[in-house]
């Protein structure tokens, strides 16, 4: 493929590509995310090709990998067109069965579709799934039709059409007002107005003219993968959203800055690079517009402290990654000096859609400060596990329960933590709090970069903010002495207590030390990471004081406050603890009540999960 030079020519390649397509063509669309590499989708591709081969139906149906479809918990995962159909848990049995049947008769493969855990209702079709049909999916959705290694599929669905309307179109600085218009924030966490960064970068004085544009892709929190996704699966809707602004700051330099421990990322992302630059959609006089612009991948170490703007950039210069003093912002000198605009994976992928249909369309979704949609990672103590997409001021409940199927074996809610290891506990008399930048603050937690843990009745919540800041402890980069110490001393308290040392004052000092060094610290990582102390003790004090006061914890969770016992009532003697257990603490004759003894118990609560008659007790 010769580099395209003009705008005609790159609309002559969509009409080619769009003319060969055929729509009743039968095609298998396969999820490629890192998710379902995890539960074998290379090997149901791989047996898909060689059944096509053996029928000789190589010509006649289309095999697409894909990038992540969303529905992680459920994988692999599988849409076949026309007719789309939805397939979960897919395996390389399967396939035979699905070509000769479905993809040959029409037919559909009852144990393959999904079946609603509430209403026992199966779902022929992805839009009919729950977890799916209450969703937004204007950025994601994409990531299910294209292949992310072949730049046809995105030019076929208007990729790379924004760029055009810009370099044609419009100046730079009414792109920055358009985006300025539609309201985004930033998705990497702050949720900074992106238009009015990009106003401070064009703005900004630079006695050479360089301005760097920088694709923040080190995503670190714990359970969230939403820009690693977005990476995988679409990575040229990253790199039109990135040489848009390039073209709207002024700006010919760009980097993404990706997590090593991302091989998929890295390379769709690689191959994406060389793809563009092969049709003239990076690098010099781009589609003869007189615009230049090209990228690099710089790869992260996995420092979670490089997810800051600061850091980051020192690490891009060869530097350790610390954080340096606001006291100038990046906007205005940042990479080696220069103005520099940053913004994460999910920002830049937003900008081609704020462009194609318009500020006016985009900021009529979501609430009045916090436009557009919103990926999260929904996990933990929830039935439907994955990456889901929602207008902003949706409901914590309407995630929870209409879009993640609620709480597994019938357990109670009991909180859930946004924004990361440094977002907030927010506990169940708000889960009707509407989800926005402004509303999750106003509560003791954040947005973030879009993490969501899901929590249930057995969860120990001073438990879990020890967690938190033993992550937060353990990457803090250790420059500015608050967070150093501040955090390390908070992770003594929070330890003792959860191991029966606690005492009369810990929880007020906690809340003092939390208060100092959110002030104090230098960078974001400090003046956030106390929140998951602050709002599990806002919300979750009388957990605290039972710890404390009672040595005791409710949840059943810290070992030192706990024994477990066997309620002689309920056990019916089936010896499936006894087996179990890997101490051989448990005894007693078959069909007889048994017991533990306490001297070999070493609390491991596996003999209250394996038991079906609830006769293991916590005390």
């Amino acid at each position: 493929m010769r580099s395209l030079r003009s705008a005609v020519e790159l609309e002559k390649l969509r009409g080619r590509i769009l003319s060969q397509h055929k729509p009743e063509k039968p095609c298998i669309s396969i999820c490629g995310g890192t998710g379902c590499h995890a539960h074998g989708c290379e090997d149901v591709a791989k047996a898909i090709k060689s059944e096509l081969k053996q029928r000789g139906l190589s010509d006649q149906v289309e095999l697409k990998l894909t990038g992540c479809h969303g529905f992680c918990e459920r994988g692999p995962l599988m849409v076949l067109y026309p007719q789309k159909i939805f397939y979960q848990g897919v395996s390389p049995g399967d396939v035979s069965e699905i070509i000769s049947e479905t993809v040959m008769k029409g037919k559909i493969i009852d144990r393959l579709l999904y079946v609603d855990p509430v209403s026992g209702k199966k779902a022929q079709f992805q839009e009919d799934v729950p977890f799916y049909r209450r969703q937004k999916r204007l950025v994601f959705g994409n990531n299910g039709l294209v292949d992310p290694t072949n730049i046809a599929d995105y030019i076929a669905i208007g990729g790379y059409s924004a760029l055009l309307k810009v370099l044609l179109n419009m100046q730079p600085r009414e792109v920055i007002e358009e985006i300025k218009k539609s309201g985004l924030r930033g998705r990497g966490g702050g949720g900074f107005p992106t238009g009015r960064k990009w106003e401070s970068c064009r703005n900004a004085p630079s006695t050479d003219g360089i301005r760097y544009v920088i694709c923040n892709a080190d995503e670190g929190d714990p359970g969230a993968y939403m820009d690693r996704s977005l990476l995988e699966g679409n990575p040229h809707s990253v790199l039109e959203g990135m040489t848009i602004g390039a073209y709207a700051v002024g700006g010919h330099d760009g980097y993404v800055y990706v997590r090593l421990e991302y091989p998929l990322a890295l390379k769709n992302l690689g191959i994406a690079l060389s793809q563009a630059k092969d049709y003239g959609l990076l690098g010099k006089n781009i589609l003869g517009s007189g615009f230049d612009f090209d990228v690099k991948v710089s790869r992260g170490g996995g420092a979670f402290i490089c997810g800051e703007s600061t850091a980051l950039m020192a690490s891009l210069e060869g530097r350790v990654g610390e954080p340096r003093p606001k006291h100038i912002h990046t906007a205005l000198q940042g990479l080696y000096g220069k103005p520099t605009n940053l913004n994460n994976v999910e920002t830049w992928a937003n900008v081609p859609l704020i462009i194609n249909r318009g500020a006016d369309w985009y900021s009529q979704i979501g609430t009045e400060g916090s436009k557009g949609t919103k990926i999260f990672s929904l996990v933990g103590k929830i039935n439907n596990t994955g990456l889901v997409e929602v207008p902003m001021g949706i409901k914590l409940r309407e995630i929870i329960y209409d879009i993640g199927g609620g709480i597994p074996r019938g357990k109670k809610f009991k909180a859930i933590q946004t924004g990361g290891p440094s977002g907030g506990c927010l506990p169940e008399s708000l889960i009707d709090l509407p989800v926005d930048f402004d509303r999750l603050t106003e509560v003791g937690s954040m947005m973030g970069s879009g993490g969501m843990i899901v929590m249930d009745e057995d969860t120990c919540m001073v438990d879990i903010a020890r967690y938190f800041i033993k992550f937060l402890t353990e990457e803090s980069c250790g420059k500015c002495v608050p967070c150093r110490e501040g955090l390390d001393r908070m992770l003594d308290i929070l330890t003792d207590i959860t191991e029966g040392k606690g005492k009369e004052g810990d929880i007020e000092l906690l809340e003092e030390l939390g208060d100092i060094i959110k002030e104090a610290s230098l960078c974001a990582l400090g003046g956030t990471a106390p929140n998951p102390v602050l709002s599990s003790i806002r919300y979750f004090r009388n957990e605290y004081e039972a710890h404390i006061k009672e040595r005791r914890c409710p949840a059943g969770v810290c070992k030192a406050l706990i024994t477990f016992k066997i309620d002689a009532e309920k056990c019916t003697g089936c010896r499936v603890c006894a087996r179990e257990c890997p101490q051989e603490a448990i005894s007693g004759e078959k069909k007889e009540p048994h017991s533990i003894d306490q001297g070999k118990c070493i609390k491991c609560g596996l003999c209250r999960d394996v038991c079906k008659f609830d006769a293991v007790i916590v005390f």
